[in-house]
């Protein structure tokens, strides 16, 4: 089998066991590149599970079917809101990130959403940089739906920096 081959898939229930240990690890990331101590959040099980029961949940697999990325969405406003993408540090920087975006905008468009939403950092270059490669633009206040407006607003009310953080779609 080829090196680094792997597989994007929708996630089982028994991959929940793995993702909160992707999510610290590739945490670590963003850590050095922000420069902040900080030890990061998990995306709480309940919301991967919902994520799960919506076929929205989507894992990226090594051979041996070991879950090493996910991309956990949700519908909000009539898109597919991205909750969380993660990639361990040693998949990193290999088009794991790119292909579960890939894949959740084929589902997003197979399902009829008008579009694929998400919040990210502004300046960080894995997050709105790689976004915009995806087709994304940054959206103003008039331009994002209710549901986005409030998850961008809840995440600055609860410490986010507003100057950095960025809400983001390609409309269909």
């Amino acid at each position: 089998m080829e090196r680094d081959a792997y597989t994007i898939r929708l996630a089982r229930s028994a991959d929940l066991d793995f993702l909160a240990e992707i999510e610290t690890d590739a945490f670590v990331t963003l850590r050095q590149v922000l420069g902040v101590e900080d030890e990061g959040r998990t995306v709480p099980r309940d919301k991967l599970q919902h994520s799960l029961d919506a076929k929205l949940l989507l894992v990226a697999v090594d051979d041996l079917d070991q879950p090493f990325a996910f991309l956990a969405a949700a519908e909000l406003d009539g898109a597919i809101y991205v909750v969380e993408i993660d990639v361990m540090q040693r998949w990193q920087r290999k088009g794991v990130g790119r292909r579960l975006m890939q894949a959740i905008i084929e589902t997003a468009q197979t399902r009829g959403a008008s579009g694929i939403t998400l919040t990210t950092d502004r300046h960080v270059p894995f997050n709105a940089p790689f976004y915009a490669s995806l087709g994304f633009q940054a959206l103003d206040e008039r331009q994002m739906p209710a549901g986005l407006f409030e998850t961008l607003k809840f995440e600055i009310d609860h410490g986010a920096d507003p100057e950095r953080r960025v809400a983001m779609a390609p409309w269909f």
